[in-house]
């Protein structure tokens, strides 16, 4: 049994913006968007008011991420930015070669990252980042692919996540 906390890892930063976001979504960006609603409702036939639907598909988005960032910052356990120590942790962009090919991604969740950076992530309860969490560079790890394929995966570099 793992004693790792459950939930998404978050930095402190990623937190704190989520936390923005959320209140950003909840507060000024819900009231616009049911202002809009009322607006749109005010002109009439609603079957042919492109803007009354584009608000509500809008409003449903909204509430979408609403939902998914109210849950992930219930669950998320906040901590700092890991030590450069070499170990696989959440918080640390790892290097590993698998199948004879190298790959890049971040150990974590996908909110640490930022909007614009093209960087793989995948989290410590998912097949490979449950396999290599704990592990040292330099170590070779066996892996049991989801498909039941089993690989060697060699862990070349894990360094601290910069946002």
């Amino acid at each position: 049994m793992s004693s790792q906390p459950t939930g998404s890892w978050l930095t402190q930063d990623a937190y704190d913006r989520l936390t923005a976001e959320l209140a950003e979504l909840e507060g000024p960006r819900r009231t616009e968007i049911a202002e809009r609603i009322a607006a749109a409702r005010d002109e009439g036939d609603l079957k042919e008011n492109g803007g009354y639907h584009a608000a509500r598909e809008e409003q449903g988005k909204n509430e979408a991420r609403i939902a998914e960032l109210t849950h992930l910052l219930k669950n998320a356990v906040v901590g700092e930015t890991p030590k450069d120590d070499g170990v696989v942790e959440p918080g640390m962009v790892v290097k590993i070669s698998m199948a004879g090919k190298e790959r890049t991604f971040l150990l974590g969740n996908r909110e640490i990252a930022d909007d614009g950076e093209d960087l793989e992530v995948f989290s410590t309860e998912s097949p490979l980042g449950s396999s290599i969490n704990g592990s040292k560079v330099g170590e070779s790890i066996d892996y049991e692919a989801p498909n039941g394929r089993s690989l060697t995966i060699e862990i070349i570099s894990a360094k601290p996540y910069r946002a």
